[in-house]
This record gives C-alpha cells, sequence and structure tokens, in this order.
C-alpha cells in the first residue's frame, strides 16, 4: 500500500464532473490497483475514489487514474509531504466475534439442536466467496447452509443468500437450504429470510454450553 498526504486539487470526469479545490489530503493506492483520497474528517469514507481495475499515471505533478470505462480521476499535485508504501501481504480477513465463533463450534457438536436427525457434513465449508459456517443434512438427507451470528441482521440474511446462491450450483450438493441461525433475530431480518425461503434458528447460548438458568421457574 502507498501512503501520500499532498497538497492537491482532483477532478472527476465521467459520468457526472466534480471538483476537489486545493487542500491538504490523503491519498491510498492499494495493491488491488485501487486510488481514493482522504480528508481528516469524513471516518473510513473518501471524498473521490477509482476502482479496480484502473490504471495509474503520474507525470510531472499529476497523476491521472482511468477506469476500464475511461472514466478519469486528475489528481493535480502541488506538494508533497509523505510519501510511503508498504507492504501488507495477504490478509487473513476478519476474525469471527468470540461468540459467534463458540456458538459454531458448539452448534457443530450438538447440530441436533437444529432438527432431529441432522448430521454435520462440515464447518467452514469453502466458498469462492467465503466459508459456510457450518453445512450438514437434514433428516431427509437435503443439504443445509447454516450462518450463524450473534445478532441476527439483514446482512447476515443477505450473506447466507450469496452463499446459497453459489452452493445450488454444485450438482453434489443442490439442492440446498438455508438456516440463518442467531442469539437474536431482528424482525426485518426475519421477514426477509422468510420471503427467500430461509429457516431462522433462534440459539440460546447457555443451553448449547450445558449451562442451567438459575431463574426460579414455576411448573
Amino acid at each position: 500500500m502507498r501512503l501520500v498526504i499532498a497538497r492537491c486539487s482532483v477532478d472527476y470526469a465521467g459520468r457526472l464532473t466534480a471538483h476537489l479545490p486545493s487542500a491538504p489530503r490523503l491519498i491510498l493506492v492499494k495493491a488491488d490497483g485501487s486510488v481514493s483520497i482522504h480528508a481528516d474528517d469524513r471516518a473510513y469514507k473518501p471524498l473521490n475514489w477509482m476502482s479496480p481495475p484502473c490504471t495509474l499515471k503520474e507525470d510531472d505533478g499529476v497523476w491521472t487514474v482511468i477506469n476500464k470505462a475511461g472514466e478519469k480521476l486528475i489528481i493535480t499535485m502541488e506538494e508533497i509531504l509523505h510519501d510511503s508504501s508498504h507492504e501488507l501481504g495477504v490478509d487473513p480477513g476478519l476474525i469471527k466475534d468470540g461468540v459467534e465463533a463458540h456458538l459454531q463450534e458448539l452448534l457443530a457438536d450438538r447440530i441436533e439442536t437444529l432438527g432431529e436427525g441432522y448430521s454435520l457434513i462440515r464447518r467452514e465449508y469453502p466458498t469462492a466467496i467465503g466459508p459456510v459456517d457450518i453445512l450438514c443434512r437434514d433428516a431427509d438427507g437435503m443439504t443445509v447452509a447454516v450462518e450463524i451470528k450473534r445478532r441476527g441482521e439483514i446482512d447476515g440474511v443477505e450473506q447466507l443468500t450469496r452463499y446459497l446462491d453459489l452452493l445450488n450450483r454444485d450438482p453434489h450438493l443442490a439442492p440446498v437450504r438455508g438456516v440463518f441461525a442467531a442469539q437474536e433475530i431482528k424482525p426485518q431480518a426475519r421477514v426477509l429470510a422468510t420471503d427467500r425461503n430461509i429457516g431462522c434458528a433462534v440459539l440460546d447460548y447457555d443451553a448449547l454450553r450445558g449451562i442451567e438458568d438459575d431463574k426460579l421457574r414455576l411448573f
């Protein structure tokens, strides 16, 4: 990754035109070819950017970034304050929340929690877009993909939908249905899951760990 802090102006020419007047800014050039321009007041969101694939041409004081559609990002350098490159290597990816990771482990060990006759195929089943938390079979022998979250929200349902689309292209697994499992599932996520024929399962973390509820109960 290349980090450049410079006083510069930026012009974008493409589906629309945009101009950033001269100011000190951070320019990130990543190994994937993307270029983004950042200010100090917008959290992670860049002021402007060019997504890969694109090419960067550096002339005297002018950087021109062109993408495959011919759109241009023109950065006019007035003063470079810092310019450094760093090799970050292959990123290991996001590590799951500790509770989510433990839920996955516990549910894999107690897969019958999802229903009688369920059997585990494997945890972290690999796909081209990332691993499915649990792949298993139900009592009828149908393949089931399980996505586990601590808190079940819409983005988790979208993630499982993408996995199901890929898995159902594999003739050795298809048809594959999905189960969205979480300690808590938001109403909007449940509606979306139901609309996409994805089952929902609310997980009791303590019950999976074998911890009895010590609250007083009336029978």
